[in-house]
């Protein structure tokens, strides 16, 4: 489990072949083998560490439903550990679990230094998503600022902007997409007391 606040942009070493090495300074420090880390909102599994780097290795699934397929040495990834149960939960629940890949169509910035982003999400995600609700991007927790259709728009602060790769998105970049899990057991709630 995961809060959505970025603790440090990592940089890829290697991407290919169902691997994947990020180099890093913060994660690295107690992220043994074994050890889960969000990377671009994505959980997973460290199986090697150095000094500098933690290698991961992707599963098909992992591959087909998320955009860490499309990363290349030397591209930028958010990187966060998961929480533990005295830690402040700044962000929101955030899973690890991509449910879809969404698209950068705008990108405004506004007169305090931040940006607006408007991205389009996925159709079988759209009815998880209201204004004010949470939702992961690319592993950064965020708060819906508008929903028209299945084009979503956050505001982002220029703190944001400048810790994670959210302050490189450009029109067409894809992004991992979490939707808010209690938005998700809420339906299901529902589903089963026939409502």
């Amino acid at each position: 489990m995961f809060t959505g606040i970025v603790e440090e942009r990592g940089r890829v070493a290697v991407a290919g072949d169902g691997h994947l090495v990020v180099e890093a300074r913060t994660v690295v420090r107690d992220s043994d083998v074994g050890a889960s880390v969000s990377v671009n909102g994505v959980c997973l599994t460290v199986v090697e560490r150095t000094d500098t780097s933690l290698r991961f290795d992707l599963s098909e699934q992992t591959i087909e439903r998320t955009c860490l397929r499309d990363l290349r040495p030397g591209d930028p990834v958010n990187l966060e550990r998961p929480v533990t149960l005295v830690a402040r939960l700044g962000g929101h629940l955030v899973q690890g679990h991509v449910d879809g890949v969404g698209e950068v169509t705008r990108v405004d910035a506004d007169t305090t230094g931040g940006a607006r982003l408007s991205l389009r999400v996925p159709a079988e995600l759209a009815r998880y998503v209201v204004e004010r609700g949470s939702i992961a991007i690319d592993g950064v927790s965020l708060t819906i600022a508008a929903v028209d259709g299945e084009e979503i728009t956050v505001a982002l602060i220029p703190h944001t902007l400048a810790v994670t790769t959210l302050g490189l998105a450009a029109p067409g970049r894809q992004v991992n997409v979490e939707a808010d899990v209690i938005a998700r057991y809420v339906e299901r709630s529902m589903e089963r007391s026939g409502r």
